[in-house]
């Protein structure tokens, strides 16, 4: 008689075989939609209909590259982590051109003295400028202005009240006048006060001597994932009238989605790049200043008020707000959204209330 207990095991190994590889087959489609949700997900993020990428560190699970563009201009660079460096630097007509201006990641241009001249703070991060000037004194007013960027202050002496400010310990800082670590110098050829200049290798080296924290802690702004949609014209023109020889004009060109700079009637010109200063953004602040005594200004960048933002060739109409000395500067549109920026340059232009701002084809 023939046995069929081998056969009958055999058919349920055979069973069981199938199950567990039909079983596994589930398990491994499982999961693998979950991953193939999770990356929709980050693409969602990085580049949705709304055309902004993620601010900061958050961008850093969608892709490596996404992960080293710089916080300060959305765009791609070596030194993307390098904390900023926050550089004062003189507007008066001697001192013109200035060097690396054109490199800076972002500028804050502001009135130092009501309805009358106007100094520059630019911060860099991406580009190493090997001349940086000519350097100023540092103001109050911009120390917080630095804060909120998480920089390193950079200047040649101060008014008292700053001084007295920086010694407190509020913000790392570089001042030339004990220059220590030799991060300063000045410039065979030019004329004092105007011959005071650095350089991101100095700055660098002398930060590191002293001991300051490298990596940035700026997590960003909003930048657009895609161009602007349609043909946008060139010759829009922004005016700041600022007092002459300190009144500024932008002209932008729709074939390099630039703002081109002018300054005093001239173009302003950067002595390294030999070429005229450009921006992707332009953002219009208003502030409410009061002079001090000594000649000095105290404006009133805490809080919030008015701004407008220039992009793409059009024009965004808002609301700046910055709480705290460390909050950085924010803006708003007329729905309470915070405005994304086209990745690259950023100047804003603190003006006072009554300062004229023209924008005009």
């Amino acid at each position: 008689m023939r046995h069929t207990y081998p056969s009958f095991l055999f058919g349920i190994f055979l069973g069981f075989l199938a199950a567990g590889a039909f079983g596994l087959f589930f398990y491994l489609v499982g999961i693998g939609g979950k991953s193939v949700l999770i990356r929709k997900d980050i693409a969602r993020n990085v580049s949705s209909s709304s055309s902004t990428t993620l601010r900061g560190s958050e961008v850093g699970e969608a892709s490596s590259s996404v992960r080293q563009t710089n916080s300060l201009t959305g765009i791609l660079c070596e030194h993307f982590s390098r904390r900023p460096f926050a550089v004062m630097i003189a507007e008066d007509r001697e001192a013109r051109p200035l060097s690396g201006i054109g490199m800076a990641d972002l500028v804050i241009e502001m009135p130092v003295v009501t309805g009358s001249i106007t100094r520059m703070m630019a911060i860099f991060v991406c580009e190493d400028p090997k001349e940086i000037g000519s350097v100023r004194s540092a103001r109050h007013d911009f120390i917080p202005l630095a804060q909120g960027y998480d920089a390193i202050f950079a200047h040649w002496g101060g008014s008292a009240r700053s001084l007295e400010e920086l010694g407190k310990g509020v913000i790392d800082n570089l001042d030339a006048l004990p220059n220590k670590f030799e991060a300063f110098y000045r410039k065979d050829g030019v004329p004092a006060p105007h011959d005071g200049f650095t350089s991101m290798a100095r700055l660098e080296n002398a930060a590191r001597s002293l001991g300051y924290r490298m990596d940035s802690k700026f997590e960003g702004y909003n930048f657009l994932s895609s161009p602007p949609r349609g043909i946008l014209l060139s010759g829009k023109k922004i005016s700041i009238e600022y007092r002459n020889p300190y009144a500024v004009f932008y002209e932008y060109n729709a074939q390099t989605n630039a703002y081109l700079r002018s300054r005093g009637g001239a173009k302003e010109i950067d002595l390294l790049m030999d070429r005229q200063v450009e921006a992707k953004n332009v953002v219009i602040m208003r502030a409410k200043s009061r002079q001090i005594g000594g000649g000095y200004n105290d404006v009133d960048i805490l809080g919030g008020g008015e701004a407008v933002v220039y992009r793409n060739g059009e024009e965004i109409k808002g609301t700046w707000v910055k709480k705290e000395s460390r909050d950085a500067l924010r803006f708003f549109n007329g729905a309470g959204e915070e405005i994304s920026f086209v990745p690259g340059k950023i100047w804003i232009e603190v003006v006072e209330p009554a300062t004229n701002v023209n924008y005009t084809l």
